[in-house]
Formats: structure tokens, C-alpha cells, sequence
């Protein structure tokens, strides 16, 4: 038996650093360790400031998913302070997050995931030159498009919010500035013209036709504009059986107002959707380069083994929900948020091309949430409630970033930050082992991937680890 060890990274197309070290025998992973090799410390950077500045410096911590950083810290804020943002503001608040996340699934699909199809390896496909002509880096059509169409929805944000990234409008009361009937008119404008990119370049049809399809084999046969193109490809490259979750789907909710979050919370396994209980969540810390034992979030530190100890091979922690592993995700929100053909697809199974079509029934969706959103703004409404911070208490912010759930944990003693705590999504995706050795979710999608003898960044790993979209700059903070 060929048995050989691979050197996976650092992955181009991805944000931050990743390695991915493969053990391969006969073609396929037999097992798969993922590294988050760069740290950074923003939970350190806390410590000792006042609550408020959290604002201000978690959503450095990205660039691309500042603004979910921000509803977040926000979120938590507001919750050590046990009131809730105006109404109006909530609402200005999930436009702006909605904003981000269209844009964060419109830049993975067409930048990230299927510039792959573009590469030589694929030449004789029967879909190589259009998925060429399409998605080739810098050059394709559908990339020049997608940016062109994602520059212009982003004029929202700097509308509502200022600029993006880092924008400061989200505050735990609401947000900074109230829209006036004038931006309203624009905005509905904006998205108008976006939907109409939606419907003549990525679905090839409207926007509601792709939503509300309610079936596997409708989704996964959708066959106009670029969405189409994929599925033609994933039928041929067997992208659906390639790259299985944990069938454990956790969401925490997208989107929170005052009647409800608009894409529902929860943790969907076997066909049943239970409640969430975050009080069983640990960081485990067994193998990565962190000191100190596994805790609750809200009790956590982040203590870095300079000395990068075995059996470590991450600064990446291992948050576990009542110790079992969870996908998070677009594809995961569908889910869990009870879409009909998402959830026909989760009893189909996870893999990679589940997760790229949760993405796009995501992109339909949220365009269709923002238009009722926009249209629901009242100009003459509050849009910012006074709220204090308290001298001590602990507050939980749980938002949905694109790559999926994402939670701050803040501790305020005699008014300054004693304890955050952050888990990203791609710390859940990308976690390393735990105490039990049992594998992050990534780690195990990967075993039986196909590797080639010739091949140093096998295909086949690349396609799984990018459906996922890593943020990796996230997952270590």
C-alpha cells in the first residue's frame, strides 16, 4: 500500500493563512489535520478596555466581515446592558449585515470557488471553455460582472453606514444615522439594479423562481445563467458526494428584529430541529497551541504556548457544542431556517455542492429580504435608544456572519473588559482535533478525497476546503 504524507498550503483565494497536512494511501485522505498558523490576539487586545471600544476593534479583525463583527460586539453589549436596539435601528442594522453577506456569497462564488474550474487540469471538460471564458482570475465575464454589480449594492452601505469595511454605524441602541425618504428611494433603486443582475447573470431568471425551489433534484438541476453552468459541472466533477459534514447543522439566527430573526435559530440533525443551548458550548484546547483548560466562552482565555507544544498543530481552538462537532454556514442557515429544498438536500447529505447552492439560495433570499426591508423604513421613526453600558455584567452577541454563526462573549468588572471572547465560524468549521481525537468538521469532510500521484494541491481538497469559504484571519482573531 503507497502510503505518502502532503503538505497542503498556504491556499490561495482564501482569507488568511491555511496549511492543510494530508496523510494519503492508495489516492485518497486517510486522515487530515488543519492549521490556522497565524495569531493575532484580538481577544488579548481587550482586555482592560473600556466595553464600549469594542466597537471600534472587532471589526478589524476582518476586512470582508467587519460589519458582522460589529452587530456582534453590539449584540453583546446590548445584552450586558439588558435592552434592545430601537426597532428602526434593528432594522438599519440587518440592511446593513444584509448588505455584507450578499456580497460575501456573490465574491466566494465567483471569485474564491469557481475560478478552480478554470484551470488547466479540467481542458476536454465539456464545460472548460465556458467555465473559462466565465471564471478565469482577473479576466472572466462573470468575475468583471460580479464585482461591477457588488461595487454598486455596497453604496448602501456607505449610505446607511458611512463606509465599509469598519463602519461604526452599529451601536447596541441602534444605528448612527437615520435614513431620510430620499435614501430610501435610492436604496430601492440599488437593489433594483442589482436584482437585475441577479436575474439576467447569475440565476437567468427571477430572482423568486430560484428561491423557491423546493426539492434536491429542482435545485441541483437548475440550469440557467451561472448557477446552471455550476450544476453542470457539478453533475460531471460528482461534486455531491464529495466532502461530507458532520449532518449536524447549528445556526444562530440571521438577522434579528423585534418580531423575530428572519432566518430562524437552532441545531438540525437526523430530520429534527432542536433549540441551542450555549451553555454547553467549550473551547477545547487539547491540540491547539493555547494554555490553560477548556471553558465556556464567557470564562475562556486566550493564552498562546509560545512554545507550540505537541499536541498541538493550531492556534485555532476546537469549539464543540455539547462536545459533538457542528457545520455552520449559509448552507447550514437554509437549514436549520426550514427552506423546503435545502432541507430535502441536508437528508441527502452534506458535501460540497449542498453548500455552494446554500449560498445561492441565500443570495435570492437576502435580495428579497432587503427589498421588503428597504420598503419598510419610516424616516420619521428612531433610529438610535440610549443605552448604558453597565459598571459589571456579561453580555452574548450571536449573529450570523456569511460563513456562518458567529458569537462575541463579553465580561465587564468595575467598567472595563475583563474577559472576550470570540468564536468564528471557520473555528467551528476549521477546528482541530479535540481531547477525544475526534476531527473538525473540515477534517473529516476531507477523508477519501481523491489525490493524484502527480498532484501537490490536489483538486479534489481544494474543492471541499473552499466550500466551506474559510475565513482564517477569523478564526484565530
Amino acid at each position: 500500500m503507497s502510503q505518502r504524507s502532503l503538505l497542503v498550503g498556504p491556499f490561495n483565494r482564501v482569507e488568511g493563512d491555511l496549511e492543510i497536512r494530508l496523510e494519503v494511501a492508495e489516492g485518497r485522505v486517510t486522515n487530515a489535520y488543519a492549521n490556522s498558523p497565524m495569531f493575532r490576539g484580538f481577544e488579548q487586545m481587550m482586555l482592560g478596555k473600556v466595553p464600549i471600544d469594542a466597537l471600534t476593534i472587532t471589526p478589524r479583525i476582518c476586512g470582508i466581515c467587519s460589519i458582522s463583527q460589529s452587530a456582534a460586539a453590539a449584540a453583546a453589549l446590548g445584552a450586558a446592558a439588558g435592552k434592545p436596539p430601537a426597532p428602526q435601528g434593528a432594522l438599519v442594522a440587518a440592511i446593513l449585515h444584509g448588505i455584507e453577506n450578499i456580497c460575501d456569497h456573490l465574491t466566494h462564488f465567483n471569485l474564491f470557488f469557481c475560478a478552480d474550474f478554470a484551470r488547466p487540469a479540467y481542458a476536454g471538460r465539456g464545460w472548460h471553455s465556458r467555465a473559462t471564458e466565465r471564471f478565469t482570475a482577473m479576466e472572466g465575464s462573470a468575475v468583471r460582472a460580479s464585482v461591477d454589480a457588488r461595487a454598486q449594492i455596497l453604496h448602501i452601505v456607505g449610505l446607511l453606514g458611512g463606509k465599509w469595511p469598519h463602519t461604526l454605524a452599529i451601536q447596541p441602541g441602534g444605528v448612527t444615522r437615520a435614513p431620510t425618504a430620499r435614501d430610501r428611494i435610492r436604496m430601492m433603486s440599488t437593489l433594483a439594479a442589482f436584482r437585475r443582475y441577479l436575474e439576467t447573470v447569475l440565476f437567468g431568471a427571477a430572482v423568486e423562481d430560484f428561491a423557491h425551489l423546493g426539492t434536491a433534484d429542482a435545485l441541483r438541476g437548475w440550469a440557467h445563467g451561472d448557477a446552471g453552468l455550476f450544476n453542470e459541472i457539478a453533475a460531471d466533477l460528482d461534486l455531491g458526494a464529495m466532502g461530507a459534514g458532520p449532518g449536524r447543522y447549528m445556526s444562530f439566527g440571521a438577522y434579528p428584529l423585534p418580531e423575530g430573526r428572519s432566518f430562524g435559530p437552532g441545531l438540525w440533525e437526523n430530520g429534527v430541529l432542536s433549540p441551542i443551548d450555549t451553555d454547553t458550548i467549550r473551547e477545547d484546547l487539547s491540540h491547539a497551541w493555547m494554555l490553560g483548560e477548556g471553558a465556556h466562552p464567557s470564562q475562556g482565555q486566550t493564552v498562546p504556548d509560545e512554545d507550540m507544544r505537541d499536541p498541538g498543530y493550531s492556534w485555532c481552538k476546537a469549539p464543540r457544542l455539547a462536545g459533538r462537532t457542528v457545520e455552520t454556514g449559509a448552507f447550514a442557515r437554509q437549514v436549520v431556517g426550514g427552506h423546503a429544498g435545502a432541507l430535502a438536500l441536508a437528508l441527502a447529505g452534506s458535501n460540497v455542492q449542498a453548500r455552494v447552492i446554500g449560498r445561492l439560495l441565500e443570495i435570492a433570499r437576502t435580495q428579497m429580504l432587503l427589498e421588503k426591508w428597504v420598503a419598510a423604513l419610516k424616516p420619521e421613526s428612531r433610529f438610535m435608544d440610549d443605552v448604558a453600558v453597565p459598571q459589571e455584567g456579561e453580555g452574548e452577541g450571536l449573529v450570523e456572519a456569511a460563513r456562518g454563526a458567529l458569537g462575541h462573549w463579553i465580561r465587564i468588572e468595575a467598567g472595563k473588559i475583563a474577559g472576550y471572547q470570540i468564536i468564528a465560524p471557520t473555528t467551528w468549521n476549521f477546528s482541530p482535533r479535540d481531547a477525544n481525537g475526534t476531527p473538525g468538521p473540515v477534517e473529516a469532510a476531507l477523508v477519501g478525497a481523491a489525490v493524484g500521484d502527480s498532484e501537490d494541491t490536489p483538486l479534489s481538497v481544494q474543492h471541499i476546503v473552499r466550500s466551506f469559504d474559510p475565513c482564517m484571519v477569523c478564526t484565530v482573531h
